[in-house]
């Protein structure tokens, strides 16, 4: 009789492990429901916490280039437009985006928050660290506190930054002038609202914007399920 406890709570405490493990998995995903009504990101606690753009604010335009084959891989490396960052990265974004609309421009999202997991497909597919950030180190859009962007009019027009996004020769550059007048107006009031909303850039990129001190927070792997 007592063989036959101990053989039962051993099994029970077994399923409960496996349990414990299923619930553990389930945890490293992000929510991707979206909210029947916008969210007001200053009631977030958790500035640390990974939270969904679009639940925060309709004043932004998607065009997330990895979740199609529209980018420099040419492959789709993201299973669906979804724009996750860190709750202290959206309050930025929001307040720099609030700047652009005063002046009849909103941002157009390219990239947010990358796991490690599809940094390390980027990798496999281009093992180069002058285009893909090597997944040992991570990049700042796989600690949530990068954003590829860009602008866009009042009628929807996307504004001439002289190159299209994820074009790597030096023309991207914040340094490179030989460029139209308009073109390098169109870069600097780009930037110039950036920085003053806590953001500073990649020099070889200008569509790339890191928050101030988002190299310091750990890189994440967690990922989400695409909602229909």
């Amino acid at each position: 009789m007592k063989k036959r406890i101990l053989v039962f709570v051993i099994a029970l405490s077994y399923c409960f492990a496996s349990l414990l493990t299923l619930v553990s998995c389930k945890s490293t995903y992000l929510n991707s429901k979206k909210s029947p009504i916008l969210l007001d990101i200053t009631k977030e606690a958790d500035s640390n916490a990974f939270v969904n753009l679009r639940n925060y604010s309709n004043d932004f335009v998607f065009d997330m280039k990895y979740a199609t084959a529209d980018n420099f891989l040419k492959e789709k490396v993201y299973p669906c437009d979804e724009c996750f960052l860190r709750v202290k990265t959206v309050k930025a974004l929001l307040e720099a985006n609030k700047s652009f609309i005063e002046k009849g421009f909103k941002i157009k999202l390219y990239d947010c928050y990358r796991p490690r997991a599809i940094q390390k497909k980027m990798w496999r597919i281009i093992p180069d660290a002058n285009f893909v950030a090597n997944p040992k180190k991570g990049s700042i859009h796989n600690r949530g506190g990068a954003v590829d962007i860009s602008l866009v009019d009042s009628l929807g027009v996307e504004v001439d930054m002289g190159t299209r996004f994820d074009f790597f020769g030096e023309e991207a550059s914040h340094n490179y002038q030989n460029l139209s007048d308009e073109i390098l107006a169109n870069r600097k009031f780009l930037k110039d609202i950036m920085l003053q909303n806590n953001f500073r850039i990649f020099e070889s990129e200008w569509w790339h914007y890191n928050l101030n001190g988002s190299n310091k927070d750990a890189v994440s792997n967690k990922k989400w399920r695409c909602e229909n």
